[in-house]
């Protein structure tokens, strides 16, 4: 048995090669967005220092926090070290894209990522980090060489992404996922709509209902064809590539979609992809048969499984695992093993948006524009798929005033009030460049698309109404 799953197949040599190209390109767009915003997020005068973290982890856990904070901060976690870090792998990614030191790039890759994770904190602390870091891990064993069991492992990860995401859902509780009305609200209040989110809106309900139903068809179902023979495990695949493209179509979740259609290749086959890719390398990924690797791969893989398992049974509320268990748990997935996910389980109803406010003298006052998120009614949403502008996302977060976001926020406010330029360069621009406002003040909008008939009265994307100052309303629930 234990031959069979670490013997290379016969028939997904080519779709390894292009998986492992196309992988390194989604690294390769990771990196390039940290690079243009990680100093402004956890440099020194970012809106949460990382440096500030590291030492207090130090001084709390001692060398544990080498397991728990992994990563190459430890020496400098100055704004220029995050920044060239993320250059480095966006260099790394690009070798390895070019085919140039495929192995050595796919372990550097993994390696930064990780670092920059850890980094980022609440900014990267999104499930498509995890993702990458799960599938850059092994995509490391796959340079070299396929096996069943690798194959198996992918299909894992997939198969946990798309079937987790569906039952949280559904154990949610939230009504709109089962009276099929999540779509008459998604398009509008999801984190950073684009441009065909409007179009999206504007369908009527009843292709609302069929698309939420259909969603949660190919989370709940579709996840298990994965391990099916041939025909279904390929239905699988088209099936979630098909609503990967819908998802891109009408919304901005940065590399995500992309990732899991570079996932679902894997599940395709060399015969399948040459009746579209007559270029189709014949030569094969080299099959890596070596004791050494087969007991790493065999390790990582019951590694991978027992805290996926184990963890996701204590999220949907199963026991506490014994504390050893636990202990693995928290390691394993702050070295991105092991994750669960939850994609949308709630939805949102109503979208309340933030407008921060400066002034000189308490009288005139002058907005922070951010690049992406709905701020002027007038400006057209904007599609950034695969930039991660991590700013404009958590700032769809505040309005639910958790403790947890109020934190960053308020740090995000305080550099405002200093003018601290890495801060300031993530926005779109400082309407203060002489010197910082002496007051702040944060109102809280509701914001809806315009109808069409509305569009084409005024020109703009969106209405928007006063609810009062910030934090003084209503907390948005959920």
């Amino acid at each position: 048995m234990t031959g069979w799953l670490l013997a290379a197949p016969d028939d997904r040599a080519g779709t390894c090669r292009i998986f492992l190209r196309l992988l390194a390109l989604i690294y390769l767009c990771a990196f390039a967005s940290l690079a243009v915003q990680i100093d402004g997020l956890v440099g020194p005068e970012g809106i949460l220092p990382y440096g500030e973290l590291l030492e207090g982890a130090w001084r709390q856990e001692g060398w544990k926090a080498l397991l728990l904070l992994p990563g190459v901060f430890w020496i400098d976690a100055s704004g220029t070290v995050l920044t060239a870090t993320a250059i480095a792998g966006a260099l790394c990614s690009l070798a390895w894209l070019l085919g140039r030191f495929e192995r050595a790039a796919a372990v550097l890759c993994f390696a930064l990522y990780l670092s920059l994770f850890h980094a980022g904190q609440i900014f990267l602390s999104f499930q498509w980090d995890t993702l990458l870091l799960e599938a850059g891990f092994l995509a490391i064993f796959l340079t070299f060489g396929a096996s069943r069991l690798l194959l198996l492992l992918f299909e894992w990860l997939l198969f946990r992404f798309r079937f987790m995401s569906g039952v949280a859902k559904l154990a949610s509780g939230d009504p709109s996922w089962r009276d099929l009305s999540v779509l008459d609200h998604y398009f509008e209040t999801q984190p950073l709509p684009h441009l065909g989110s409007w179009y999206a809106h504007h369908l009527p309900h009843w292709l609302h209902s069929f698309g939420t139903g259909f969603t949660l068809f190919t989370e709940l179902v579709v996840p298990f064809l994965i391990f099916l023979p041939r025909p279904w495990r390929i239905t699988a695949a088209l099936i979630t590539i098909f609503m990967q493209l819908l998802i891109l179509a009408t919304s901005n979740h940065a590399f995500v979609n992309l990732l899991v259609i570079v996932l679902c290749l894997l599940l395709l086959d060399d015969r399948f992809l040459r009746r579209w890719l007559r270029w189709l390398p014949a030569r094969p990924v080299p099959v890596a048969s070596g004791p050494l690797h087969g007991l790493l791969l065999s390790l990582s893989g019951l590694l991978i499984v027992v805290v996926s398992i184990s963890a996701y049974v204590t999220f949907v509320g199963g026991p506490e695992p014994p504390r050893p268990l636990a202990r693995t748990i928290l390691v394993a997935q702050s070295w991105g093993l092991g994750n669960i996910y939850h994609i949308f389980p709630t939805m949102q109803t109503t979208r309340q948006e933030l407008v921060i406010e400066g002034s000189s003298d308490g009288r005139n006052w002058q907005p922070y524009e951010f690049r992406y998120k709905p701020g002027d009614p007038m400006r057209r949403p904007a599609f950034v798929v695969p930039h991660h502008p991590r700013l404009d996302w958590l700032m769809w977060f505040v309005p639910t005033q958790d403790p947890r976001q109020q934190y960053w926020f308020n740090r995000f406010l305080a550099r405002l009030r200093t003018g601290s330029q890495p801060v300031l360069g993530l926005l779109e621009h400082n309407p203060f460049p002489d010197r910082p406002p002496r007051f702040l003040r944060v109102t809280a909008w509701d914001y809806r698309f315009t109808t069409p008939a509305e569009r084409a009265r005024t020109g703009a994307w969106w209405v928007r109404h006063r609810l009062g100052r910030f934090p003084y309303v209503p907390p948005r629930r959920p």
